[in-house]
């Protein structure tokens, strides 16, 4: 059942979520003192204020070790489990995602976590699965990352499974899988609504894995005419399998009253003062084991690593950072993730100046008219 509460299956309007505030730096690979701070207070102000603005989601990250430089970009992180429940406690409408790796979190604790949050929440609970790409955190936690993606892809849809099985099922099973032998297991309480599921994935069994199982495929935006094309293919084999999924990004906001003004700090933040080291640990990560971005642009994503963890780039006036969210929209985009150097600072400038020209467009509907529809 769809929950009547949870924002991210209200058709009526272009999704605008946060991304990356429970880690150290959020998007932001600078070295530069305002660079965010992801403590707790930090991130109950934020969530506050999306809340209040109509925002409909927010989506961290799930690290356990940072990426070395000077700042060890995302050395500090918050748990996103405990993040989420905690945030939903003290919000009313926005959803919340907890981002789990399967390797790393058995199923069946999941599925039980997720239940408990879905009750606390009200239904604004969401899942972002991640089947595993980052090798030294595998490495971390004694764990072996599998070097095809379909391993562990096969790991990650019998874990998804599972979950499954004991949101649906009413009475106690048995499991006797590839990777998991369960005796005598039921899921009470379930979720009592429908929860969101997001997956980023890039290689063709990742994308299969998304098609089958997840509501949004979660993708980098590098070329608009690129994606285009990408989507619509995502979406014909979502039809193909009848399903329907939709396709967010994540963008990088730099929003100031003139264009010189945005310019001249982004490259003071994303240039002159980005901590390259841990740029480059991240880049060399991502091509390593992940299929996440188009091989091809590397310098540019390179840039963009810097400036915003590889997201599509709103830098500029308020009406330019609204063409900007048009453009991605035109292109087929449900939603976009937004991220800041500083988000706490930065975003009631966003909603002040952005948001009404978004509901002008026909793009975004005011935040109480949102509460309603969704």
């Amino acid at each position: 059942m769809q929950s009547p509460r949870n924002r991210m299956f209200n058709r009526d309007q272009f999704l605008l979520g946060t991304f990356a505030s429970n880690c150290s730096g959020g998007m932001t690979v600078t070295k530069l003192p305002e660079r965010w701070k992801s403590s707790w207070e930090n991130n109950l102000k934020l969530a506050k204020l999306l809340d209040d603005a109509g925002i409909d989601f927010m989506l961290p990250i799930a690290r356990w070790i940072g990426y070395g430089g000077e700042t060890n970009f995302h050395g500090s992180v918050l748990e996103t489990i405990t993040w989420a429940a905690g945030l939903l406690a003290r919000t009313r409408d926005i959803t919340v995602f907890a981002t789990i790796h399967t390797a790393a979190n058995h199923p069946v604790v999941v599925a039980k976590q997720l239940a408990t949050i879905d009750q606390i929440s009200g239904g604004r609970i969401g899942l972002n699965i991640v089947a595993g790409w980052n090798k030294p955190e595998y490495e971390a936690l004694g764990l072996s990352l599998p070097d095809d993606h379909e391993t562990r892809y096969g790991y990650a849809q019998e874990w998804f499974d599972v979950v499954r099985a004991l949101w649906s099922r009413e009475e106690a099973f048995d499991w006797d899988g590839k990777f998991f032998q369960l005796k005598n297991v039921l899921g009470d309480p379930r979720p009592a609504t429908q929860v969101p599921i997001i997956n980023a994935a890039g290689s063709q069994q990742g994308r299969g894995f998304a098609v089958n199982n997840a509501d949004f495929l979660f993708t980098p935006a590098i070329d608009l005419s690129r994606s285009a094309e990408e989507i619509a293919a995502l979406k014909q084999q979502g039809s193909d399998a009848r399903r329907d999924i939709d396709v967010l990004t994540f963008s990088h906001v730099v929003c100031r009253p003139t264009e010189k003004e945005a310019t001249d700090y982004l490259a003071h933040f994303g240039k002159t003062h980005a901590d390259w080291d841990a740029v480059d640990n991240l880049v060399r990560l991502q091509f390593a084991h992940a299929q996440s971005f188009p091989h091809d642009l590397l310098a540019l994503i390179r840039d963009r690593m810097a400036a915003g963890h590889g997201g599509f780039p709103l830098t500029g006036t308020p009406e330019q950072v609204a063409d900007g969210i048009a453009a991605l929209h035109a292109a087929g985009f449900r939603g976009t993730t937004l991220s800041f150097v500083d988000y706490v600072e930065e975003f009631p400038y966003f909603r002040d100046n952005v948001l009404p020209l978004l509901e002008e467009r026909g793009i975004r509907m005011p935040a109480a008219s949102a509460a309603v529809a969704a």
